[in-house]
């Protein structure tokens, strides 16, 4: 059964908003600046309400589908509706679909700052049914993952009006951008890639390389993983638990991803480089 999504038009969508400001250089003025628009979705399975997350609007259906997906709460195939209008995704199961009720007793707020931080075990993934990821998964070239960064940067158009706005993108392993979302929150971001996958039945995305703006945080790592893909890049740090989730199931992670540098803090053996080859 395929998923349908039904988007109703209750507003005008706005991705930034113009506000007034004081601008402070050498002296001061009264103008207008583009800051991007932060509102809460609430995602609801049938009746029963799961998770309030601030994000950028857009995208909804893709963000909740990811989210329950990434989560562990929904698989492929247990969606058959989701309704989005007025700030709420409504998700209707598949005939037959269940899942574990006792998750919607978690109460999940997700800032746009943060995933569920209080989810902060590498167990959550192996109850979730993740695997390690297959090595010969994805062999990118070191030259493909330094083009990534301006790859992206194309593309990000709300930064370039707002500059208050992560991205993330998915490439495949010629380094060939597939889809960018962009989000006040970064895991949100994540989220909307992985929905869409999830929608269009193309998980797992075991070909594919993930570039996000930022550190990597362990809910990036968490929700790559859940969704297959075997290497992910940040222009920033990683954390230590997302180091050791990574490690754990056999993921790629790049951080401070430049043009002209790059660390590889986990299983460098995907990569196609010349320190590779000479090992």
């Amino acid at each position: 059964m395929s998923t349908s999504i039904l988007t109703v038009p209750v507003h005008k969508l706005a991705h930034d908003a113009r506000m007034d400001v004081s601008r402070i250089a050498t002296g001061a003025a009264e103008e207008q600046d583009l800051v991007a628009v932060e509102e809460p979705l609430q995602i609801s399975i049938g009746r029963r309400d799961l998770a309030i997350t601030m994000r950028t609007p857009g995208q909804d259906a893709e963000l909740a589908a990811g989210f329950v997906f990434t989560e562990g709460i929904l698989r492929p195939g247990d969606i058959a509706r989701i309704s989005c209008a007025r700030n709420v995704a409504a998700i209707t199961l598949a005939p037959g679909a269940e899942f574990d009720e006792s998750l919607l007793q978690r109460n999940f707020y997700i800032t746009s700052s943060c995933g569920v931080c209080s989810k902060t075990a590498v167990e959550s993934l192996d109850a979730a049914g993740c695997t390690i990821l297959p090595r010969e998964s994805a062999r990118v070239s070191e030259s493909v993952i330094r083009s990534l960064p301006e790859k992206l940067r194309q593309f990000q158009y709300l930064f370039q009006r707002t500059g208050g706005i992560h991205a993330c993108g998915l490439f495949n392993a010629d380094g060939e951008l597939v889809p960018v979302r962009e989000d006040v929150g970064r895991h949100n971001a994540v989220d909307k890639i992985v929905g869409r996958a999830f929608l269009d039945g193309a998980l797992p995305l075991s070909d594919h390389v993930m570039l996000v703006s930022g550190r990597a945080s362990f809910e990036l790592v968490q929700k790559s993983v859940m969704a297959g893909i075997p290497v992910l890049a940040a222009v920033g740090a990683p954390s230590g638990l997302a180091v050791k989730t990574a490690l754990r199931f056999g993921m790629t992670l790049i951080g401070f991803l430049r043009e002209d540098r790059f660390n590889v803090y986990t299983a460098p053996s995907r990569l196609n480089c010349f320190w590779n080859a000479n090992r």
